[in-house]
């Protein structure tokens, strides 16, 4: 045989070495660093309201990065605003944190516990310059609770959980429409100082050139972490005039509002990536993008055909639109669909392992590495998922707290809760996904199927029998719930039954304190901010 010269080998060797980091999980940058990670998440953004799922609604710079990406379409956040974003920021469960029930309100001495490791401090160990735009509602009670303390090299943005998007003032305590006391102050802050500058601007535009500024000042030779958690799109709703206008003919003044709101956030979208490829950075970027939650049909969100709404346990609410995309997805997985089962907090080890090289060892994580699947088209390692468990919401206690019906949420409610004794109660609002079963438990939260207003459809609402406490949906054969299967399959409402009391026995006490008067904002000059 003959014998390759040199050279030859010299080429052979070359080609299997790149080979091999190739199929690294780690990608390397054109500098040999980890890739830059641009992180954006819109708010009560529904899952019918993105175009590439046939939505009355253009997003063509959306559609055009997604579909140069991975789409992940059995892709799962949390029901709400607090609880997603501390799983993204912990890679844990929300019954490990405390904060199974509602969002952190933002007059409560309440945050994301101090002893939780961040996804920001954990990519800084691996080099990474850090920087948050946009909302945080994690807790801001005291100055260790904010940004800066948390991970971030800067953050600019707002502390709670929503605000007018002109003057960037928001109202308090909660619910404000059983307060004796109109609480009103602005919430908008650079780093540590509050911005007072921006009031008349509107959040998105300012939010976008915030970010274009922080990838111009950039040090390309350091991988970033932008974090751009955006106002967009959740109410009030509010949007400047040129935008809804090509919406006239949907004949509803919400969701013309609504449908202008989300070409403002398409519009962000595209500037940042121009900013991106302009600094240089764009060769090297992983960009995410997903919602918080489902939408909401009161504020125009929806997200039919999906069953439920924002803050309920049904798909719309935790069946989330999200891609990931740029020029470090490898080719062969461009324009591809995942259809593994994924949950947000899953970007944590998938960020820090698989694309920064960093490691999670010696953190209680629930969540998994999925760089492999989204990238490769590996199996994914997660099988199960837990979508919550919220012992605070009960069937059997509802006449005595009291239930709002339009969101189930139960108030008013008091101190720090422990947790129930032994012994999963199907009364409480639970939901676990194993494979493709799904088994629903209590009060799953806004029932019903909601179409778009401008379809001119009525919403449909089922009618359960009373005291129904379990569903139970083959997702992947029914992901629109049509079918309850709880009573042909008892066997597997028990074996879910199971594995939510396990989960049960591992939760910790529920944190959600009690609103103070210390935190009204005319006792701070009329801004929102920490107060202990």
């Amino acid at each position: 045989m003959k014998m390759p010269k040199a050279n030859q080998w010299h080429m052979l060797v070359e080609a299997l070495f790149i080979a091999v980091l190739i199929s690294t999980s780690l990608i390397k940058g054109a500098a040999g660093k980890p890739p830059h990670i641009v992180f954006i998440v819109a708010d009560d953004y529904g899952w019918f309201d993105i175009g590439y799922h046939n939505s009355t609604i253009k997003t063509p710079i959306l559609d055009q990065l997604a579909s140069q990406g991975v789409k992940l379409e059995n892709y799962y956040v949390q029901p709400i605003c607090s609880p997603s974003r501390s799983q993204l920021m912990t890679g844990r469960y929300q019954i490990h944190t405390g904060l199974q029930h509602f969002v952190i309100i933002a007059p409560q001495p309440n945050c994301l516990p101090l002893n939780e490791t961040t996804l920001p401090q954990k990519l800084k160990e691996t080099g990474y310059a850090t920087h948050l735009v946009g909302k945080w509602h994690l807790g801001f009670y005291k100055n260790e609770c904010m940004p800066l303390q948390r991970g971030f090299d800067s953050s600019f943005g707002y502390l709670s959980g929503c605000q007018d998007y002109w003057t960037h003032f928001r109202s308090g305590p909660f619910p404000w429409f059983e307060a004796g006391d109109h609480w009103l102050g602005i919430d908008y802050w650079d780093n540590n100082r509050v911005a007072w500058e921006y009031t008349g601007n509107y959040s998105q535009f300012v939010f976008t050139e915030r970010a274009q500024r922080v990838i111009q000042q950039h040090n390309p030779n350091q991988p970033l972490f932008l974090y751009l958690p955006l106002q967009s799109v959740h109410g009030p709703l509010q949007v400047p005039d040129k935008y809804k206008k090509p919406y006239a003919h949907f004949n509803n003044a919400n969701r013309e509002t609504y449908a202008g709101m989300v070409a403002t956030m398409d519009e962000a979208v595209g500037k940042i990536v121009d900013s991106l490829k302009e600094a240089g950075l764009w060769e090297d970027t992983v960009l995410v993008f997903t919602t918080d939650n489902g939408g909401d049909p009161g504020a125009a969100g929806i997200n039919w055909p999906l069953r439920g709404t924002k803050n309920s346990l049904w798909e719309g609410g935790v069946h989330g639109t999200g891609f990931i995309t740029g020029p470090m997805i490898p080719a062969g997985m461009q324009g591809t669909v995942n259809k593994d089962l994924m949950h947000i907090s899953d970007w944590f080890p998938t960020l820090i392992e698989g694309v920064a090289g960093g490691s999670t060892a010696g953190l209680a994580l629930d969540s998994y590495n999925l760089w492999d699947s989204i990238t490769k088209g590996g199996p994914s390692p997660r099988k199960e998922l837990l979508h919550n468990i919220d012992p605070l919401i009960r069937a059997d206690h509802a006449m005595g707290y009291g239930i709002d019906e339009e969101t189930s949420l139960i108030y008013p409610l008091s101190g720090v809760y422990p947790k129930m004794a032994a012994n999963f109660s199907t009364t409480m609002r639970a939901a676990i996904r194993m494979g493709d079963w799904k088994l629903l438990t209590g009060l799953p939260g806004r029932n019903g199927w909601f179409p778009p207003p401008e379809w001119n459809m009525k919403a449909y609402t089922p009618v359960d029998p009373p005291h129904k406490l379990t569903w139970l949906f083959n997702i992947a054969a029914d992901p629109n719930e049509k079918n309850d299967l709880s009573d042909q399959h008892p066997e597997v409402v028990a074996a879910l039954v199971d594995r939510l009391e396990a989960y049960y026995q591992t939760s910790v006490p529920v944190r959600f304190p009690d609103q103070t008067v210390k935190a009204n904002p005319a006792s701070h000059h009329g801004v929102w901010g920490p107060w202990e």
